[in-house]
């Protein structure tokens, strides 16, 4: 009889990689990622989605890095909007992470928390590139899932003196900004709940929106000269949290072409209307951490990073959380 080496497996919950893998450390995983996949070391296909009746889908997210531990694996992610009226996250995930060289499960993480922390990640990488260096005011629109990750980003990497937050439910908006005051540095004592997107946007020097809405959540006249915009909601070609407007006079960077122009609404209903061409994309994000393009160059423009999220941040940083729970015998290890 033959006797394969046993398979033991690490599962780690959503504790264990916050403690491992802390926000800074996150963005500079990010930043490695997303290096990988604008110089062709990441191997990442297109996204699968499984539509579920009525309105919920299910995607599943395949991705190598070259050169990376644990650089192998997949994301099951589901979205159900009917889980608000049920009590139950809207977002749920999983993450499974295997050894590159020869295809043994290692790891199994909680994928909600890790999309939320590597997708804040990838926004506090976006404006630290893009971002002016003097920027002070930070307006959120949304309220949920992402929000804490988002705002907890941007104070990483740029001194935040004040936040405002929008949501259409207020005591969720009154309930973040609490949970945020309670966490101190970096995040400022200032935090408030405006009444409007008009009244979080108008001054704001970072916008974050990070939303469900399937239409623009704030106007473009309300966004002044020199900000930034990362617009991290919307991940379907039918829905979009920006307008046209500020599509077309800003300078877009995208987390991939090859994504962006197959999910991001944002992107693609200005093209089907005919405001801007597929060149309107600047840059890959990726190809500003590599120095092959600019960041900001002008501090009265205009910059948008539109991300729709990548199989390669949830190996960077799932892969990173893994070996350093694995160094500290965090987590569960289970014999399969």
């Amino acid at each position: 009889m033959i006797h394969e080496p046993r398979l033991r497996v690490r599962f780690l919950g959503a504790a264990d990689i916050r403690r491992v893998v802390p926000m800074r450390r996150a963005i500079e995983a990010t930043r490695q990622a997303f290096a990988a996949l604008s110089s062709g070391r990441a191997h990442i296909p297109a996204r699968t989605p499984v539509e579920v009746p009525p309105d919920a889908v299910a995607l599943f997210m395949p991705g190598y890095l070259e050169g990376f531990p644990a650089g192998l694996g997949v994301k099951f992610v589901s979205v159900f909007p009917a889980n608000r009226g049920r009590g139950l996250p809207l977002i749920h995930a999983l993450v499974v992470l295997a050894d590159p060289e020869t295809g043994r499960p290692l790891g199994v993480l909680e994928g909600t928390f890790l999309t939320a922390w590597r997708t804040g990640a990838a926004t506090g990488l976006a404006t630290e590139l893009l971002a002016r260096r003097d920027a002070r005011v930070l307006a959120l629109i949304g309220a949920g899932a992402q929000a804490e990750a988002q705002v907890l980003a941007v104070c990483e990497v740029r001194a935040v003196e004040e936040v405002r937050i929008y949501s259409r439910t207020r005591p969720r908006a009154e309930a973040l900004a609490d949970h945020l005051r309670s966490i101190g540095v970096p995040v400022p004592p200032a935090i408030r709940v405006v009444d409007s997107p008009a009244e979080a946007v108008r001054g704001a020097d970072i916008v974050v929106t990070a939303t469900t809405s399937p239409v623009p959540v704030f106007s473009d006249a309300d966004l002044m000269p020199g900000a930034h915009v990362n617009a991290i909601g919307a991940f379907t070609p039918e829905t979009r949290e920006l307008e046209t407007a500020t599509i077309r006079r800003a300078k877009v960077v995208v987390d991939s072409r090859v994504a962006a122009l197959a999910e991001a609404g944002d992107v693609l209903i200005p093209i089907r209307e005919g405001a801007v061409g597929e060149d309107h994309i600047y840059a890959e994000l990726g190809e500003i951490v590599l120095g092959k393009k600019p960041g900001r160059t002008d501090p009265e423009e205009i910059t948008v990073f539109k991300s729709v999220g990548n199989a390669a941040q949830d190996v960077a940083v799932g892969g990173l959380a893994l070996v350093e729970a694995e160094r500290l015998g965090l987590g569960v290890e289970v014999e399969l």
